[in-house]
C-alpha cells in the first residue's frame, strides 16, 4: 500500500471531500510551523545546508503521528546507512571517478531491490539509503577526504528535521494511529454491512464493487496503523493482537457476503428466514446512529443467528428433487455460508470492542504467526535494473560531457527511479513529482531571487514563504494532490535554498532547476522503455501465487492455522488492487475470483479439519483425501480455456451422495463444502486455471 492510499484512507473516511477540514488545517499549521522552527535551528547551528532540516519535515510530514514517527524512523536508519555506504564507496573507490559511479550505481540497484521487497515505511528507508550514498558521494568526487564530513552534516540536518517533526505531531493537536484504528474499524463494520445489505437484497453491481475494493484497502490500513500505533505507545502491543485476528476476519465476513450475493437461489422455507434476518440486521447497524458505541447488543444477535444456522433444518417430503440429496446439501450449504457471516461480522465487532479495552494481562495470542507478505521478486529484479542502469547511463553522460550541473540530474535520476519504482504506476507517480517541481520553479525564483535578496532576514522569509507552504501543505493532506503537492513543498524549499545571506544570482539557479527537472523527465523516460511492466502479468503472479497457496492447503501434511491463511490471502488480494485497477473492467473477474479463493480456502481447512473428526467413517476421510489431491491438480495444472476437470463434478455428486446417505449435521456440513467450493471455481473458472489465456 503506498503512503497516499493510507493517508487517503486515514484522513478521508467519506468520499467525494473537497474542502479543507479541521483536521486539514492542524496539519498544515503544524507542519509549517516545524519546518520553521527546523530552519531556525538550523541557522543556529550553522550548518551547511539547512534547507534539508526543513525539507526533511515535509518530507515526513504525515496526518497521523505514528506515522511521522514511523517514517521519521525509517528515514533516519536509510540516512545513516546510505551516509555510512558513501564513506565506504568513496574511501575505497574514490580516486577513480568511473568506479565510483558504477558502485554507486549498483548500490543504488541493490537499495531498490530490497525496497520492492518491502513495504512502507521500510521500503522507503531502503530507496532512501540507495541515493543518500548517491547526494553525499558525488559533491566529494575528487576529494575524498571531505565524504565524512559531508555524512555527518547531512545526518545532522535530517536528524534535526525528524526529530521537531515528531515533536510537533505528536504534542501539538496530535492525531493518534490508535485512535484512528478504531475509528477505521468502526467505519469498515458499517461498510461491511451497507456491502451485505446490497448483497441480500440484489443491489447496483458497481456500487458493491466500489464496497468491496475500499473493504480489502481497509484491511491493509488496519495493518499497517497497527505497526503506527506501537511506535506511538508501546502499551498498544497488547491490544494488536486483536487486530492481527480482526483483518482476517473481516476477510472472511467479506467473503462469505460475496458467496451469500453470487448464490442467492433458490428460495426454500429453510433459507427464506435466515436471509430476512441477516438482511434486516445488517440494514438496522447500517442506519442506526452510533450504533457501535455499545458492542453488546449486535454481537448478542449475530451470535443467535449463526447458532441458528448451524441447526439442521426441517425440510419438507415436497422440496423437489431431494431423492438425490440436491435441495438438502443446497441448503446446508446457504445455511452455512449464513452461519459463517454471522459469525465472521461477531467476531469482528468483537475485535472493535477489544481494541477500546486495554488488555492488562499478557495475551494468549503472542505464538500468532506474523502477518505474511506477499514479495513478487521478478518485480524487484526489474526495479532493481531500472534504477541502476538509469543511473549509470547518466552518470557516464555527466562525466564524459563534464557539465557540472548534470551532478543534479544524476541526483534526480537515482531519486526518482528508485523511489518511484515499486508504484503500481510508476510513470504517473513519477510525472505527478514533475508536475509539482515544475509548478514550485516560478514561486521559488520570485522569493528566491527577487524578494529575499531585496528584504532579508526571518521575519521576512517568514512572511513569504508561510503563504506558499500552507496551501501546499493543505493539498498534502488532500489525496487527490498529495503527490503534486507534496513535491511543490519539497523542490520549493530546494529551489529556494534558504541561506541567512540570500543573493541574487539566477544563472546557478536556472541551471540547477533545469538539472532536476531533466533528472525527473529521464527517470519518467526509463519507466516507459526499460522492462516496461504489463499489469497483467504482475496479476497473474500474483493469482498463481494463489493457486499455490490453496493447493498446499491441500496437500501440506500440517494443516496451517486460519488466521495464517486469512492473513497470506487479505495481503494477496491487497497487492492485486492497484494492478487490477489498472487494467479497468477487465480485472473484475480476478478481483472476484481473489475473493472467491477465500472462500474455496476456508472450505478445504474445513475438510481438513473434517478428516481429523473421528466421527466420520475412514471411508469418508479416504474420499475428501482424494477429492483434495485432485483439486490440487487442477488449480496448479489446468489452463485457461481448458474444459475443468472432472474434480467439480465429482465434489457435487459426492455431496449429493453424502446427503443420500446420512443426515448427521457433520456429514451435511462435508457436503456443504464440497458444494461450496464448486459453486466458488464454477463462478471464477479462469482465475482457478494455470497462466492467462
Amino acid at each position: 500500500m503506498t503512503w497516499t492510499r493510507f493517508k487517503e484512507l486515514v484522513e478521508r473516511p467519506l468520499s467525494g471531500l473537497t474542502q479543507p477540514t479541521r483536521s486539514d488545517w492542524i496539519f498544515a499549521l503544524r507542519t509549517v510551523s516545524a519546518g520553521l522552527v527546523a530552519l531556525l535551528a538550523a541557522y543556529a547551528l550553522k550548518l551547511d545546508h539547512p534547507q534539508w532540516a526543513m525539507m526533511t519535515v515535509f518530507i515526513v510530514a504525515q496526518p497521523v503521528a505514528g506515522m511521522v514517527l514511523a517514517k521519521g524512523f525509517y528515514r533516519l536508519l536509510g540516512t545513516l546507512a546510505g551516509g555510512l555506504a558513501a564513506v565506504g564507496i568513496t574511501s575505497l573507490f574514490g580516486a577513480d571517478p568511473w568506479l565510483l559511479v558504477t558502485v554507486l550505481a549498483l548500490w543504488i540497484g541493490v537499495c531498490t531491490l530490497v525496497s520492492s521487497l518491502l513495504r512502507n515505511p521500510e521500503a522507503y528507508g531502503a530507496a532512501l539509503a540507495g541515493y543518500t550514498a548517491m547526494i553525499i558521494s558525488l559533491p566529494a568526487l575528487g576529494q575524498p577526504h571531505i565524504v565524512v564530513d559531508l555524512a555527518v552534516a547531512r545526518c545532522a540536518e535530517i536528524v534535526l528535521g525528524i526529530v521537531c517533526a515528531g515533536v510537533t505531531s505528536r504534542l501539538i493537536l496530535p492525531k493518534l494511529a490508535a485512535d484512528a484504528i478504531i475509528s477505521r474499524l468502526k467505519r469498515s463494520i458499517l461498510d461491511l454491512a451497507e456491502y451485505a445489505g446490497g448483497a441480500f437484497s440484489g443491489g447496483d453491481p458497481a456500487s458493491l464493487a466500489a464496497l468491496q475494493r475500499k473493504l480489502i484497502a481497509d484491511a491493509q490500513t488496519l495493518a499497517e496503523m497497527r505497526t503506527y500505533a506501537r511506535l506511538e505507545a508501546p502499551s498498544f502491543a497488547t491490544r494488536a493482537h486483536p487486530v492481527r485476528r480482526t483483518i482476517g476476519q473481516l476477510l472472511w465476513a467479506l467473503s462469505a457476503a460475496r458467496a451469500l450475493h453470487s448464490h442467492r437461489r433458490p428460495k426454500n422455507a429453510a433459507l427464506i428466514p435466515m436471509r430476512s434476518e441477516l438482511k434486516a440486521f445488517v440494514g438496522e447497524l447500517a442506519a442506526t446512529p452510533g450504533a457501535l458505541d455499545d458492542t453488546g447488543p449486535w454481537v448478542a444477535r449475530l451470535d443467535a443467528i449463526a447458532s441458528k444456522a448451524r441447526e439442521m433444518p426441517e425440510l419438507p417430503n415436497d422440496t423437489g428433487s431431494n431423492d438425490n440429496g440436491e435441495d438438502k446439501v443446497g441448503t446446508i450449504t446457504r445455511l452455512t455460508i449464513a452461519g459463517d457471516f454471522a459469525e465472521a461480522l461477531k467476531q469482528v465487532i468483537r475485535g472493535l470492542e477489544a481494541l477500546r479495552s486495554p488488555v492488562s494481562s499478557k495475551s494468549s495470542e503472542r505464538g500468532q504467526p506474523a502477518l505474511v507478505v506477499h514479495r513478487d521478486y521478478q518485480a524487484a529484479w526489474r526495479n532493481a535494473v531500472r534504477a541502476a542502469l538509469a543511473t549509470l547511463l547518466v552518470a557516464i553522460f555527466w562525466l564524459t560531457t563534464r557539465w557540472s550541473e548534470a551532478a543534479g540530474t544524476v541526483i534526480l535520476v537515482a531519486v526518482v527511479s528508485s523511489l518511484f519504482a515499486s508504484r503500481p504506476d510508476p510513470v504517473q507517480s513519477a510525472w505527478g513529482f514533475f508536475t509539482g517541481t515544475l509548478i514550485a520553479l516560478p514561486f521559488a525564483f520570485l522569493v528566491g531571487q527577487v524578494a529575499l535578496p531585496a528584504l532579508p532576514g526571518f521575519g521576512w522569509f517568514t512572511l513569504f514563504v508561510v503563504p506558499i507552504l500552507v496551501p501546499a501543505a493543505l493539498g498534502m493532506a488532500n489525496p487527490r494532490h498529495v503527490g503534486v503537492a507534496t513535491a511543490f513543498a519539497i523542490n520549493f524549499l530546494a529551489f529556494l535554498s534558504p541561506h541567512q545571506q540570500m543573493i541574487y544570482d539566477p544563472g546557478p539557479f536556472f541551471a540547477g532547476s533545469a538539472s532536476i527537472l531533466v533528472g525527473i523527465l529521464i527517470a519518467i523516460g526509463v519507466f516507459i522503455v526499460v522492462l516496461p511492466a504489463d499489469p497483467w502479468v504482475t496479476v497473474e503472479r500474483i493469482s498463481q501465487a494463489m493457486r499455490e497457496d490453496l493447493a498446499r492447503l491441500c496437500l501440506h501434511e500440517r494443516i496451517p492455522r486460519r488466521s495464517a491463511f486469512e492473513s497470506l490471502a487479505y495481503d494477496r488480494i491487497n497487492q492485486l488492487m492497484p494492478q487490477v485497477q489498472r487494467t479497468g473492467r477487465k480485472g473484475d473477474p480476478i478481483l472476484g475470483g481473489s475473493i472467491a479463493a477465500v472462500t474455496v480456502g476456508l472450505e478445504v481447512l474445513r475438510l481438513r479439519h473434517a478428516q481429523l473428526n473421528s466421527a466420520v467413517p475412514h471411508e469418508t476421510v479416504e474420499s475428501i483425501g482424494n477429492f483434495l489431491r485432485a483439486l490440487a491438480r487442477e488449480l496448479l495444472f489446468r489452463q485457461p480455456g481448458e474444459p475443468q476437470t472432472a474434480t467439480i463434478a465429482v465434489a457435487r455428486q459426492y455431496a449429493a451422495s453424502i446427503a443420500q446417505r446420512s443426515d448427521r449435521l457433520e456429514m451435511l456440513q462435508i457436503a456443504a463444502s464440497l458444494r461450496i467450493i464448486a459453486a466458488a471455481m464454477e463462478d471464477y473458472p479462469d482465475f482457478f486455471a494455470r497462466g492467462r489465456a
